[in-house]
């Protein structure tokens, strides 16, 4: 009695970690008979959602738990990967039907509903996030970047920099570390040619219409305000915009430079606004609804000074 309820409180404890499901093997490597399985499954304690893997306690599943559900069902070495790699890690939302699934390449299964990729993947390019095996963030944009454009696999780099899960330096580094396959020559091509940056041409023909939207005049480019270059200056308004580069978090010493710079121009009275230029690129409503807001009160502001 004592070993059965031991066996139970470990079954229930491995489900738990794994979002509600449990597979038959597991089970059987910790001490189940398969009569006890079955026993299981006829009093509702174990519910089967998919061969040889069962829900525990109530057959409703989590997102996670379908995604478990899935690597489980492929056996041993399969990992979550491409677009459902890139939903789990949060850069990218999925919308294919089916669930995909990276598995050794001597592997031979065929799963309802499951998309599976038959690879052999080295150890450093599979982990864990949140108890899932997965594909690593560098791993999954490489697998991306096979099957996207320059425009959406760019967008998912921001995203898993947004997150932190990668940053594109280090990104760019990795590929000179990868062994050639689908994927990795789109991905070099793309950061060697932005770079994450944007010369100031670019990045002016990107903002500029954004500003004009919002009502604001030409504003002068590249001055010199308060002993710091900015990349955009509206003398009338006393209006500084800055546009960052593609990296979303900065390094502690660019944001203690950022700080000091906007710092030293609200001292002066000036009023800074930093935009990352993904943000210029991607968000454009955001910004403009940004810049027209700030622009109506320093306008404001500004009769009121001259009415004076």
């Amino acid at each position: 009695m004592a070993t059965t309820t031991l066996q139970s409180a470990k079954a229930w404890a491995l489900a738990r970690v794994q979002h509600g499901v449990i597979a038959r093997w597991q089970l059987i490597e910790l001490g189940f008979s398969p009569a006890a399985i079955r026993h299981r499954i006829s009093t509702g304690r174990l519910h089967p959602v998919a061969r040889g893997v069962y829900a525990v306690g109530r057959p409703e599943l989590s997102r996670y738990g379908r995604w478990m559900v899935a690597v489980l069902e492929c056996g041993g070495g399969a990992v979550l990967s491409h677009e459902s790699a890139a939903a789990l890690w949060g850069i990218r939302e999925y919308a294919r039907r089916k669930i995909e699934i990276s598995v050794p390449s001597s592997a031979r299964r065929q799963r309802p509903g499951i998309h599976i990729h038959r690879r052999s993947l080295a150890a450093g390019n599979f982990t864990t996030h949140h108890n899932i095996p997965v594909t690593t963030p560098v791993c999954t944009l490489i697998d991306l970047a096979a099957r996207l454009g320059a425009e959406h696999t760019e967008r998912a780099v921001n995203e898993a920099d947004k997150l932190d899960l990668v940053d594109p330096e280090a990104l760019r580094e990795a590929l000179d570390e990868t062994d050639p396959r689908p994927g990795v020559r789109p991905l070099r091509k793309l950061l060697d040619h932005r770079t994450f940056t944007m010369t100031d041409s670019e990045n002016e023909q990107r903002f500029l219409p954004i500003a004009r939207k919002a009502g604001l005049p030409q504003p002068l480019t590249q001055q010199w305000v308060n002993g710091f270059r900015v990349d955009f200056f509206w003398p009338e308004l006393q209006l500084i915009v800055e546009t960052d580069g593609l990296r979303y978090h900065r390094t502690p010493a660019q944001q203690a430079k950022d700080a000091l710079r906007d710092q030293t121009h609200a001292a002066a009275g000036f009023t800074p606004l930093r935009f990352t230029r993904a943000q210029v690129r991607y968000e454009r409503a955001h910004v403009q609804r940004i810049l027209r807001d700030v622009a109506a009160r320093l306008y404001s502001r500004r009769s009121d000074r001259l009415a004076s």
